[in-house]
């Protein structure tokens, strides 16, 4: 059974910092690209950041600068840290598996106030 289990979303001030997490189970995960995609009201989900099996990575211009994304492969884990947070940042984050199937996770909030 394939699970992405999301966690580190919540609440936070303008310029602050988060770290998501997504503990991954029943995939063959260092050999998976993962990634972030986020969802606002009203709005298409849209990727925020990939990283490859190899480690190669590519961001949303929004994410440049701000966010890095890194996985550890003995944890079967892939991070978020997002830093210097805007509201605009305000949106549900998803996890996401890719290999021979796309396996999503149940998304985390994360709620960025002015």
């Amino acid at each position: 059974q394939v699970q992405l289990v999301e966690s580190g979303g919540g609440w936070v001030q303008a310029g602050g910092s988060l770290r998501l997490s997504c503990a991954a189970s029943g995939i063959f995960f260092s050999s998976s690209t993962m990634g972030w995609y986020r969802q606002a009201p009203g709005k298409q989900r849209e990727l925020v950041a990939r990283i490859t099996n190899t480690g190669s990575t590519n961001y949303a211009d929004s994410a440049k600068g701000r966010f890095t994304i890194f996985r550890d492969n003995a944890k079967n884990t892939v991070y978020l840290q997002m830093n210097s947070l805007k509201p605009e940042d305000t949106a549900v984050y998803y996890c996401y598996s890719s290999r021979v199937t796309d396996y999503w996770g149940q998304g985390t909030q994360v709620t960025v106030s002015s």
